[in-house]
């Protein structure tokens, strides 16, 4: 009787542990810098250690090669079924990443072209109505027209829901790398689409915790520390070194990942009083004259941030 309680108890456990365990969808432009590439790799580690149920990833790119490369990079972490969609109808695809083409031609993936991936909202869509109540959290390191078009999306096969409302029923979060604080001008934000970051504050209900240019930039990854450990047939090392040849990069997406994990907060404190202002041109200003359940993050004073970039390359070593 003992035996069959314990057992039921660590039932109890083990429902309960699942279910507060955050579902996380990734929105990548994974193309004009490197520092996607880790972002996603980051991901599959914290799913590899249970800390997140990892959904799936949206490619809001021009580059036809970006979901093929997101796709390789899913299938060196042993997640090759793990869905990507695209931001479909654009007027213009460009092949212009440094690493892109490259990851797509020499490493393996199941995806066999960006026309085969669902459109970015239907993914979105899809992901969402299939998720408990307020479960996801949602990661943006690139610009939002995707996240734009799934707030003015309306109900589907998969929900009869708004985007708006699909939104406000199963989103717990939004983390978005974009804009620079208190004030500035930074390219996730005006970078080709400011009208979506104008659309996205305005019409956002949910918290949502900005990472500003000015918190990547202090945290360089991706040197020769993470040459000297990652292994050299990896998807990620091949990036770093088209891109630059381990030279370091400013870690302005991997800390947008890093909020997922409590180690965080021995580095990080947020400023939660005000909100972010988003003008035409994609700058952007911290105000204080009201509260919209924004944040954006700073470091505590005496953070290394050398620490903290190993800390972030030693998570993708594999």
């Amino acid at each position: 009787m003992k035996y069959a309680i314990a057992c039921f108890c660590f039932l109890l456990l083990i429902t309960h542990l699942s279910q507060a365990q955050y579902r996380v969808v990734l929105d990548a432009d994974i193309d004009s810098d490197v520092d996607d590439a880790e972002a996603l790799a980051m991901l599959h580690a914290y799913a590899d250690k249970k800390k997140i149920k990892f959904l799936g990833v949206v490619v809001t790119s021009g580059d036809p090669d970006a979901p093929l490369c997101a796709s390789a990079i899913n299938k060196h972490y042993g997640r090759a079924r793990l869905p990507i969609g695209f931001l479909k109808n654009q007027q213009e695809l460009k092949r212009e990443s440094r690493y892109t083409k490259q990851i797509s031609a020499e490493f393996p993936h199941r995806l066999k072209s960006y026309e085969n991936a669902p459109d970015a909202v239907a993914l979105y869509r899809q992901l969402l109505s299939k998720s408990p109540d307020e479960s996801v959290i949602i990661v943006t390191i690139g610009h939002l027209t995707s996240l734009q078009n799934l707030l003015k999306s309306g109900g589907d096969k998969y929900s009869p829901l708004t985007g708006k409302d699909l939104v406000a029923k199963k989103v717990a979060k939004w983390i978005c790398m974009g804009g620079m604080y208190p004030e500035g001008k930074e390219a996730n934000f005006y970078r080709p689409d400011p009208g979506s970051t104008i659309y996205c504050l305005q019409e956002w209900t949910k918290p949502v915790t900005f990472v500003g240019w000015e918190a990547g930039n202090q945290i360089i990854t991706g040197g020769s520390y993470l040459k000297n450990k990652l292994n050299a047939k990896s998807p990620v090392y091949r990036a770093y070194e088209l891109y630059n040849n381990f030279a370091g990069r400013p870690s302005w997406d991997q800390l947008a990942v890093f909020l997922l994990d409590k180690k965080s907060e021995e580095y990080i404190t947020p400023v939660t009083k005000g909100y972010c202002q988003v003008y035409e041109d994609g700058s952007n200003k911290w105000l204080l004259d009201k509260d919209r359940n924004h944040e954006y993050i700073t470091f505590k004073p005496g953070v290394n941030p050398e620490e903290v970039a190993r800390y972030l390359d030693d998570l993708v070593v594999k």
